[in-house]
């Protein structure tokens, strides 16, 4: 029995890797663990996928890094069977810390199979969350939006609190906002003070000095998730364990890590070709380096180009990448 894996990490102090569809994989994942993220979250996952579809358990977006711990396994749907029985296997196959339901998320190919279509129906949302708990034996999690085209996020956080989540995470905006103008931390602090659970705050975490500012809003933690792409000392800063920036040579040794973790994943073409969004957030202040950093084929080229912008000579420790391929099944793994 795991129940409690989001009271026992709410005990220490950091922040949280947001799910982010093409981002936060098995290496970005491991990356954001090892600076001291609280949990990671998963891509979305289609239950209806697992359930219905041809998902196994060597599902790459489900699957975990070899010894992956603190991780949660997002679904999304709207139906109470498929959900509960992809909520079994999310975790027998992929040994999930918890499992969240995605009510946030408001692109047009998700809607009337849930996401934040879920909002429009709060009391489906509720059998969903009630029957995902009785299905497994963690925590149980949803990820809501402040509402659909306008702000309802405390009936919902109620509701769902009274269906047997253990966890709110608030994006502060509705989904008809999409990822437009300001996130609002205001409303997302009353749906904190609303509910006896505790309620992430997510929305605008770009820095240390926001996330900050937001760790102040009444929440129990702050979710990050474009602000932590080629940024993962930011949940060190965020757990305390660390108070200075990278310099250009820490940024360039994590960078190549990166696209080593990258590589052994997806194999060097697949992984280094999902990389070129990724190299040139390591270093923000230089835009004019993303040209040379967006063409990169190979992981020699990746190195090449990094010690010749950086100035970065890398030696044999920079050479591994620690992944280890992961086993084919977890029927009985628990994290």
């Amino acid at each position: 029995m795991t129940r409690g894996f989001y009271h026992s990490q709410l005990s220490r102090p950091g922040a949280v890797l947001a799910p982010m569809a093409g981002y936060s994989d098995a290496p970005m994942r491991q990356l954001a663990a090892e600076a001291g993220a609280l949990w990671t979250v998963s891509e979305m996952i289609s239950a209806r996928g697992l359930v219905l579809g041809n998902e196994g358990p060597d599902l790459t977006l489900g699957r975990p890094y070899a010894g992956e711990t603190n991780r949660v396994v997002q679904l999304f749907g709207a139906e109470s069977e498929i959900l509960a029985e992809g909520a079994r296997r999310a975790l027998g196959w992929f040994g999930a810390a918890a499992i969240d339901l995605n009510m946030g998320c408001p692109v047009p190919k998700v809607r009337g199979r849930g996401g934040a279509c879920l909002l429009q129906t709060p009391e489906l949302a509720c059998t969903l969350v009630t029957a995902m708990r009785q299905a497994v034996d963690v925590d149980v999690s949803a990820k809501i939006r402040l509402g659909w085209d306008s702000v309802r996020a405390v009936e919902v956080a109620q509701g769902l609190e009274a269906a047997g989540a253990a966890l709110i995470t608030v994006h502060g905006r509705t989904s008809a906002q999409r990822y437009n103008g300001e996130a609002d931390w205001d409303a997302i602090a009353q749906v904190a003070a609303s509910v006896r659970i505790p309620v992430v705050g997510s929305g605008d975490v770009r820095d240390l000095k926001a996330l900050r500012r937001r760790q102040r809003s009444g929440v129990a933690a702050v979710m990050v998730g474009r602000g932590a792409v080629g940024n993962p000392w930011l949940f060190a800063q965020a757990a305390g364990t660390r108070a200075d920036a990278p310099d250009a040579a820490e940024r360039a040794q994590m960078a190549l890590r990166h696209a080593r973790l990258n590589a052994e994943w997806y194999g060097e073409h697949r992984g280094l070709m999902q990389m070129r969004k990724v190299l040139p957030q390591y270093f923000p202040q230089r835009p004019e380096w993303r040209e040379a950093l967006v063409h990169l084929e190979t992981l020699a080229a990746v190195q090449d180009a990094l010690e010749c912008l950086t100035g970065t000579t890398f030696g044999a420790a920079d050479a591994g990448c620690g992944m280890l391929p992961a086993p084919a099944r977890y029927d009985r793994v628990r994290s």
